[in-house]
């Protein structure tokens, strides 16, 4: 039977689990079957990371530490996805996942020049995701919900790009055939955007009502883990 390992790269606020759940319950519930065998490893608690098939498939989550602070079990964990990508194994990360994902692959992570990046923001596809086999199911152009101060400053040199914005250069990309990175949130929506925004606003100076504002659906966003879901589980 096909499992689907989260690898769970950190929490959200104590305040909104309570409230909201986390990371890996947000991308459980976009998925079509409720009845996957999932299992969750979290990679902060150096939990053993897993042996998985091809026939398996992983997602890593977001997280609120930092890809540049090279923590041990980031590390422990940037080593395992260089196997996973080698022995081809369906892979969606993350946020954080997609900047680990890259640099683990000899691409370059860190802070953004233009700082955080909050809000529902407009994301557009490169021309190479005409061929992608995720990525040519969506729009040219959607909405989607994005937190994060670091980005891929440079991607791997055999990746392919798939997905920019004003503010990201690399929002989306691919390597090989079956391992994607997203910078931006699939699994979020809008109660989680709204959190997410008044939580920060209280400790960075942010235009808070113009942001809880154009919070929208991102419905197209989502709709990558479902793809994802029906691809591979």
């Amino acid at each position: 039977m096909k499992k689907l390992y989260i690898i769970k790269c950190g929490s959200t606020f104590e305040s909104m689990r309570k409230e909201l759940d986390d990371f890996e319950h947000w991308i459980i519930n976009k998925f079509e079957n409720k009845d996957i065998d999932v299992l969750i490893i979290d990679a902060q608690q150096n939990s053993i990371l897993p042996m998985p098939r091809k026939t398996d498939a992983i997602i890593l989550t977001g997280s609120h530490s930092m890809v540049t602070d090279e923590e041990a079990w980031s590390l422990e964990l940037e080593k395992w996805l260089k196997n996973v990508v080698n022995d081809e194994v369906p892979l969606l990360a993350i946020c954080y996942g997609h900047q680990l994902l890259a640099k683990s692959l000899g691409g370059v992570s860190g802070y953004h020049k233009k700082g955080m990046e909050i809000g529902t923001v407009e994301i557009n596809l490169d021309e190479n995701a005409k061929s992608d086999t995720i990525f040519s199911k969506l729009e040219n152009s959607f909405k989607a919900h994005t937190i994060h101060s670091q980005t891929v400053l440079e991607l791997p040199k055999n990746a392919i790009k798939l997905a920019s914005n004003n503010h990201d250069s690399n929002h989306a990309f691919r390597v090989g055939n079956c391992a994607w990175g997203v910078q931006f949130h699939p699994e979020f929506d809008k109660k989680v955007m709204n959190y997410y925004i008044s939580e920060v606003s209280k400790k960075k100076e942010l235009n808070k009502e113009e942001l809880l504002n154009k919070i929208d659906d991102t419905f197209v966003a989502t709709s990558i883990l479902k793809e994802f879901e029906r691809l591979f589980l």
